[in-house]
């Protein structure tokens, strides 16, 4: 990625998604009322993410160094993707999408605007834009060498887990796993996890695999992807998709992965976890368990995560 700006840079794991019509299912975006960010899977309207005071302060504070950055060189593509990234966590994903494309016409063969722009998709429920910007990634990384991807709030070891392509690749595993298009997220990911250089990427990808084998009815692959989850693997971050792969794995009880708060609240970290759980019931044929589950994460109020706009979409499929 192009030079990194001095500011301190944070990550909000944001998330994913489709239209009223079903999370099998991307249609043109439709008008919006003023203010809306998105329509869910099941047609409510997605407005705010839901932000302590102090995180939106200091949110808001880097927005506007990013900000200034971005109109001292607007048409830099490190300015670009970091004011898109800085409005996106605040939840501002529209205008960050409008930042990407107007990156994009300025750099129309840079993979990075298209990575991120094809996120953001994702997290307004516009699966089958963000699955052409991702693919469009794809290819214009396709013989070059994999470039790590700055994260936003270095971790507790100021270790970047990511790089571009394993990012463009997990986002494009992502939105086809939420259209329901398993047998492509398993095409995207099983090749990712056996690049995998840290235990990080390895947990995260082996997750989002082992539920796409799962729900594709192979049971026996699926149990495969879970031989090398160990409990002393060197996860920095990635602690829930860890302790996700031990449940399956039945050395883990469920009562450690899903926790919600005393008001039914859930952080982010949460509804993956949930998500999971939720999941695993549904594929060992508890359709009612998971249905609770689900409706719990969607209860909860986290519509940037992943694990609530997986949830989002399995609701959305049973409705149908």
């Amino acid at each position: 990625m192009p030079r990194i700006f001095p500011f301190v840079l944070i990550v909000i794991a944001t998330a994913c998604g489709s239209t009223r019509r079903g999370a099998a299912e991307s249609s043109p975006a439709a008008p919006r009322p003023a203010g809306v960010q998105a329509i869910s899977f099941l047609g409510d309207t997605l407005r705010t993410l839901p932000l302590s005071a102090q995180t939106k302060t200091r949110y808001e504070a880097q927005l506007a160094d990013a900000k200034a950055a971005y109109d001292l060189a607007p048409t830099n593509v490190d300015s670009i993707i970091w004011y898109g990234r800085r409005l996106a966590y605040l939840g501002r994903i529209r205008e960050a999408i409008d930042v990407y494309t107007r990156g994009i016409s300025l750099h129309p063969d840079n993979a990075w605007l298209y990575r991120h722009r094809g996120h953001r998709y994702i997290s307004v429920r516009e699966l089958d834009r963000a699955i052409a910007d991702l693919e469009r990634a794809t290819v214009l990384t396709q013989g070059r060498a994999d470039e790590i991807e700055p994260d936003g709030q270095p971790n507790a070891r100021n270790t970047p887990i990511g790089t571009l392509q394993s990012n463009i690749a997990y986002h494009l595993g992502l939105a086809y796993y939420l259209k329901g298009d398993f047998g492509r997220a398993i095409g995207v990911y099983r090749p990712e996890l056996a690049k995998a250089a840290n235990d990080d990427r390895r947990v995260s990808t082996a997750h989002w695999l082992y539920m796409s084998l799962r729900r594709s009815g192979r049971d026996d692959d699926a149990a495969e992807v879970l031989v090398p989850i160990r409990r002393n693997m060197n996860v920095i971050e990635n602690e829930t998709y860890h302790r996700l792969l031990l449940l399956y794995k039945g050395e883990l009880p469920v009562d450690s992965v899903l926790t919600v708060g005393p008001s039914g609240e859930m952080s982010v970290t949460d509804a993956t976890g949930a998500y999971g759980v939720g999941n695993w019931h549904f594929y060992n044929g508890r359709r009612a368990d998971a249905e609770r589950v689900f409706r719990r994460i969607l209860a909860g109020g986290q519509w940037g995560a992943f694990g609530y706009i997986a949830a989002e979409a399995e609701i959305a499929r049973l409705k149908r």
